[in-house]
C-alpha cells in the first residue's frame, strides 16, 4: 500500500468570506437532477492562512460522499472520526443520524475549538448532538479508554506524515480490538512512492482492502475529479486480520 504526492487543491468552491482570513465553504450532498431526492448542505469554516487542520483537504469530501450515499446504514451507528480537522465526514454522518465523536490532537486546543465551530455552523451542539475530544495517536491515554463502543472509525487524509504512520496504526489496532466487528474506513492521498503501511498492517494484525470509488458522488451529480484537483486519492477499509 503506497502513498504518492501531487499538487495543491482547488479552492474554487469557497463561497462566502467572513473575514480577511476565514471563509465558509459549502458542500452539497444529494439532490442532483432529482428535485425529490434527499439533500444536505454542510457549511465548513476554513482559515486558509491557518494550520493544515483548518482547511478541508480533497480526501474529506470524497469520504463524506461515500458516507452520505450509505446514510440509511448510519442511523444510530457509533462513529469516531480520527484527525477530524474541519470534520466534514463526521458532520455528514451526524446529520445522517449517527452518534459521532470527532477527535483531533489533544495538544492542539485551537484545532479542537475549530471542530466545535464547524459543528455549530451546522446546528450541531458539541456535547449534546455530537462530541469533540482530544486524542493522541499511539498513546493510550484516558481519553481513549473513555470513548464509547464504536461501530465505525473514519478518517480523511490522516496518513500525511510517515513519522506518525505507526502511531495511527497502533491506535486503530487498539480500537478495533476493543470494538470487535468495527471497521476503519479512510481516504488517503498519494504522496510518495516510498511510503508504505503494509509492514505495519502485518505487525499489528490488520488487513486492508480497497473500496471501489467509481460510483461515489453520482447520486449528487458530483464528479470526484473536481474534488481531487489532480491528486490521486484512494478509499480503504481496515479490519482485524482474524475477522477475515
Amino acid at each position: 500500500m503506497r502513498f504518492h504526492m501531487n499538487g495543491s487543491s482547488d479552492e474554487s468552491d469557497i463561497v462566502t468570506a467572513t473575514s480577511s482570513a476565514e471563509h465558509i465553504r459549502k458542500f452539497v450532498f444529494g439532490g442532483g437532477t432529482d428535485a425529490t431526492a434527499d439533500r444536505l448542505e454542510i457549511k465548513i469554516p476554513e482559515i486558509l492562512q491557518g494550520a493544515y487542520s483548518f482547511y478541508t483537504w480533497p480526501c474529506a469530501p470524497i469520504l463524506a460522499h461515500f458516507l452520505w450515499e450509505r446514510r440509511q446504514t448510519l442511523v444510530c451507528k457509533r462513529i469516531l472520526e480520527l484527525g477530524a480537522g474541519t470534520a466534514l465526514p463526521g458532520i455528514v454522518a451526524a446529520k445522517c443520524g449517527a452518534q459521532v465523536v470527532l477527535s483531533d490532537n489533544c495538544i492542539l486546543p485551537k484545532s479542537l475549538a475549530h471542530i466545535q465551530k464547524s459543528c455549530l455552523a451546522n446546528q450541531l451542539q458539541p456535547g449534546v448532538d455530537i462530541d469533540v475530544v482530544g486524542l493522541s495517536w499511539g498513546l493510550l491515554l484516558n481519553s481513549v479508554f473513555r470513548l464509547p463502543v464504536l461501530d465505525l472509525i473514519i478518517a480523511a487524509d490522516c496518513f500525511y506524515d510517515p513519522s506518525v504512520f505507526e502511531d495511527i496504526i497502533v491506535t486503530v489496532a487498539f480500537l478495533l480490538e476493543r470494538n470487535r466487528g468495527a471497521k476503519f474506513i479512510f481516504t488517503y492521498q498519494e504522496r510518495s512512492a516510498d511510503w508504505c503501511i503494509e509492514a505495519l498492517l502485518k505487525k499489528w494484525n490488520l488487513h486492508a482492502s480497497s473500496i471501489n470509488m467509481d460510483e461515489i458522488g453520482k447520486q449528487s451529480g458530483v464528479d470526484l475529479l473536481e474534488f481531487m484537483g489532480g491528486h490521486t486519492i484512494h478509499l480503504l477499509e481496515i479490519t482485524l486480520n482474524d475477522l477475515q
